[in-house]
């Protein structure tokens, strides 16, 4: 495995809508370098787009629950659904757009389907913080970043400044 470049914001793959892909070994080694590539950054997710790659893949964490472990979920040509109409705005960062946080409005509930990397069919349940970074990864397949979600640029701040924000603004 090895590590991938990460695009910044600016360079036009993030803006671009990437492609549908076909699973096989070649998406495995991507997956698996996206993986890798998110533990080092680190990070909780990461899109293909934002390793100057324009095709439908995302690897996300998903954060440890009631007894289940932390897993890591490799997801090709990923959609997804609201199962509630209930939105929860939330800090979001990006590997992307390096030390910005902002407050992005997201779906509290959605199901996620797609298929691993080899081609088989998954689909899972997300709420929280856990949804919050699937339509996260969603929305660089689509061209889109956090901030272009953001209702109020107020709510846009360095890491170090969100209590600021925080005391401030909310």
């Amino acid at each position: 495995m090895s590590l991938l470049k990460i695009a910044r914001m600016g360079h036009p793959v993030l803006r671009r809508v990437a492609e549908a892909a076909a699973p096989g070994p070649d998406i495995r080694k991507i997956a698996d370098d996206m993986v890798e590539t998110m533990l080092d950054a680190p990070g909780v997710g990461l899109a293909a787009p934002q390793v100057h790659l324009p095709i439908r893949l995302i690897v996300f964490r998903v954060p440890a629950a009631d007894d289940q472990p932390e897993r890591i979920v490799q997801l090709l040509n990923p959609v997804i659904e609201a199962t509630s109409p209930e939105i929860q705005p939330g800090w979001e960062g990006c590997l992307s757009i390096p030390e910005l946080r902002g407050i992005v409005p997201r779906y509290n509930h959605i199901v996620w389907r797609g298929s691993t990397p080899e081609g088989a069919p998954v689909e899972s349940a997300a709420s929280g913080y856990a949804a919050r970074i699937v339509q996260h990864e969603l929305d660089h397949l689509d061209g889109i970043l956090y901030i272009d979600r953001m209702h109020d640029l107020r709510l846009l701040a360095y890491q170090e400044h969100q209590d600021d924000v925080e005391r401030d603004f909310l």
